[in-house]
């Protein structure tokens, strides 16, 4: 079952697949699926729990919450920009660019272009003279 297909505000599905069969951390895909079902945790709160955390404010919805939310911080200047951290990658990534960030231009929040290829291009910042030289070989480091 594809991420996207949960249901989150239902508890994790009963067919999910044993540990045997999961690629990647086995023991913590245990850990997450017994915390969620010891707990009755539905996904979206094993998400909160879990997502993120450390601080960062976490939160899951449709793509239109999540642009909301989004838009809501910005305009009340809580947040000048944001990092993306999807639970799952690369899946998660790929829905939001697919999903919020289309929601996102339309309400202008969401660059189109960059004014430069480079940060530093983009800032307008002025490129500053070497004043070291680096060598590679010890022939030339004289």
């Amino acid at each position: 079952m594809p991420i996207g297909a949960l249901d989150l505000d239902a508890h994790l599905p009963a067919d999910l697949p044993v540990e045997d069969n999961v690629e990647g951390a086995k023991s913590r895909y245990t850990l997450i699926v017994e915390l969620a079902r010891r707990e009755r945790l539905t996904v979206r709160q094993l998400i909160g729990r879990l997502g993120g955390g450390r601080g960062h404010r976490t939160f899951a919805g449709t793509p239109e919450q999540v642009a909301d939310a989004i838009e809501d911080w910005f305009i009340q200047g809580a947040a000048d920009g944001f990092n993306i951290m999807p639970a799952v990658l690369p899946s998660g990534l790929e829905l939001f660019v697919e999903h919020v960030v289309p929601i996102l231009r339309k309400r202008d929040l969401f660059r189109t272009e960059y004014a430069g290829r480079t940060l530093r291009e983009h800032y307008g910042l002025a490129r500053p003279e070497n004043q070291h030289v680096i060598y590679n070989d010890k022939e030339n480091a004289s």
